[in-house]
């Protein structure tokens, strides 16, 4: 298994040696979704790290550190070169802000230098690995800048190094090096076994045995056998071509190659080459096209827009696109939710990926009960804690209590999205003139304030004490509405006044205080899914008195159904289910 040469330079520009690193591997995953084992290399700006992907498998990536325009202009064109080459070893290509990176994986076969290193070379391998030098030459790399391994006679690309751009002359240069190796040393053509070289004695027997016409014959035969044209069938299914060369009477052998403009299974090239005339009977070879296999990417979760990077990358296109309903997945619109085949599964190039697109989430529903009776701020609440908002009032004159909801739309427990509009019709007082003209009311008198208070003339401080002032009134007479106090026997009037009881009562012991603070709780109950037959309503008690919230509804409507909207209660609150005027449960305020 052959993969990236830690040994060999991995960076931009001039090739320096790489730097064996010991620093720690970063604890994050790459991109999300590579775990790093080991910094094996770093130059320049690529540093190039084992890692073990999401499927268990072991591969390395190249990561770029892409600071300024012009390496970002170096790794887009080392990418465009990479999707030219088409390396055996290369499993993704990634650009985009902040993760420029290349995953490798490993590829089996005989390194080239080894397969250079033999006394005897195969004309077919010779030939491959010029055709390779010239793809590669053609995106701006030379053969030294490959990791190549040998399949048989094809070579495959296990890592193709970032390199800086040369000249063509330093292209071929460098390619004469490489090549000249591989041309030493002794390069046979393969040897084709003659078919049916028995027939030989034929004639002589048959001459022996005096059949002189026909040992004529065979003789004709043996000395001038029949010679064909081969024809032309590069770019033809392989089938149909080994069709074509057999009804001429040739043999077809086939080998493997790889091409990136061909689709898998047809003819790259035939030997000996269209038109050249060859005894019946001898051998043609075909090269079909069976590249290495690919791992295909994940594109879950990405748009079609987006899926389309990692197919391209991997020469890989996008097949058929189903759309369905991504709620049960919770997958956004566009987005897809699932591939065939799946990530990590081996295919060929040009193979078509089949996805699964989400056509949106549905939203939740939910409804409404009847509110029909309740006050506006009643209804507001219900509305609110089912998900729905009120976004139309219209008051309609009444003879019920103002602000009391006569009508609603939606319908009492229809389903509806949440987050639908509910309309209210509300009770306004009624308004009725009167039917017989009436005088208007008596104007009151303008206010007159009253006089002020004549002032009280303070008493002399200056007369002795115990002496009263002189009397005002005349002699003998008395205030009117005054009677004069008589004198008891033996004392005087304040001997005999009655004194006020000044002990204070008994203390009488407080009630205990009732907590009547208004406060807001939440009611949230679930009804069950088998609920008896009945009428259910909802009715909440504190220390006010015990007051409805919800009429009496079917259990049918009900069952199932969750119950939740903000309270105002005052003091501590309790919340009692009830079954046909009848206690069901109690469900304390939260």
């Amino acid at each position: 298994m052959t993969g990236p040469d830690s040994s060999k330079p991995a960076g931009q520009g001039a090739a320096p040696a790489s730097s064996q690193s010991s620093q720690t591997p970063p604890t994050q995953p790459i991109d999300g979704k590579y775990q790093v084992l080991r910094e094996v290399s770093r130059t320049g700006n690529v540093t190039l790290y084992e890692v073990r992907a999401a499927e268990g498998v072991t591969r390395q990536v190249a990561w770029f550190e892409v600071q300024t325009p012009a390496e970002r202009q170096n790794f887009h064109a080392y990418r465009t070169a990479l999707r030219s080459v088409a390396p055996a070893g290369l499993t993704d290509v990634v650009a985009r802000p902040g993760a420029y990176y290349a995953v490798w994986q490993p590829v089996s076969g005989t390194p080239l230098a080894e397969a250079a290193a033999q006394p005897t070379k195969r004309q077919e391998m010779v030939e491959a690995v010029e055709a390779l030098g010239t793809r590669l030459a053609d995106a701006g790399f030379a053969l030294s800048d490959a990791d190549i391994v040998m399949q048989g006679d094809v070579p495959l690309v296990a890592y193709l190094r970032p390199a800086a751009p040369r000249t063509p002359e330093e292209i071929a240069a460098l390619n004469a090096g490489v090549l000249g190796g591989l041309r030493g040393g002794k390069v046979r053509r393969k040897r084709e076994r003659r078919p049916g070289a028995w027939l030989t004695f034929v004639p002589g027997l048959f001459f022996l045995s005096g059949a002189g016409w026909l040992g004529a014959q065979a003789a004709q035969i043996y000395l001038n056998p029949p010679v064909g044209e081969v024809s032309s069938v590069t770019s033809q299914p392989a089938a149909e071509a080994a069709r074509v060369l057999t009804k001429k009477g040739f043999r077809v052998e086939y080998a493997y190659g790889e091409s990136g403009t061909l689709p898998i299974g047809m003819v790259i090239r035939q030997e000996p080459e269209a038109g050249t005339s060859l005894p019946v009977g001898r051998q043609v070879i075909l090269t079909v096209n069976k590249p290495a296999p690919l791992v295909v990417p994940k594109v879950e979760d990405m748009t079609l827009a987006q899926a389309a990077g990692p197919l391209g990358d991997n020469a890989l296109k996008l097949g058929k696109v189903i759309r369905v309903d991504g709620t049960l997945t919770r997958t956004p619109e566009g987005r897809i939710i699932a591939q065939i085949p799946p990530a990590g599964a081996s295919t060929q190039r040009s193979q078509p990926v089949q996805v699964l697109v989400s056509t949106g989430v549905r939203s939740e529903e939910t409804f409404i009960i009847d509110l029909r009776g309740l006050t506006f701020e009643q209804a507001r609440d219900w509305a609110r804690a089912a998900g729905l908002v009120v976004t139309e009032v219209t008051r309609e004159p009444s003879d019920k209590t103002e602000n009391t909801v006569l009508s609603q739309e939606p319908a009492p427990f229809a389903t509806v999205p949440v987050g639908s509009p509910v309309k209210l019709v509300v009770a306004s007082v009624k308004y009725t003139p009167p039917s017989v003209p009436t005088e208007p009311l008596p104007i009151p008198p303008p206010y007159v304030p009253p006089p002020p208070p004549e002032p009280i003339t303070a008493p002399d401080q200056t007369q002795p004490p115990g002496t009263q002032p002189p009397a005002t009134q005349p002699s003998g007479s008395q205030p009117a509405g005054t009677q004069p106090t008589p004198a008891a026997p033996g004392g005087s009037a304040m001997d005999t006044a009655p004194q006020p009881d000044t002990a204070a009562p008994p203390a009488t012991p407080a009630p205990p205080a009732v907590d009547t603070t208004p406060r807001q709780v939440n009611l949230r109950y679930t009804f069950g899914t088998e609920l008896p037959g009945g009428t259910y309503s909802i009715t909440v008690q504190d220390a006010s008195g015990e007051r409805e919230i919800m009429p009496g509804v079917p259990a049918a409507q009900v069952a199932g159904r969750l119950a939740q909207a903000p309270i105002q209660v005052q003091g501590n609150a309790v919340f009692i289910i009830r079954r046909d005027g009848a206690e069901y449960a109690r469900v304390p305020a939260q």
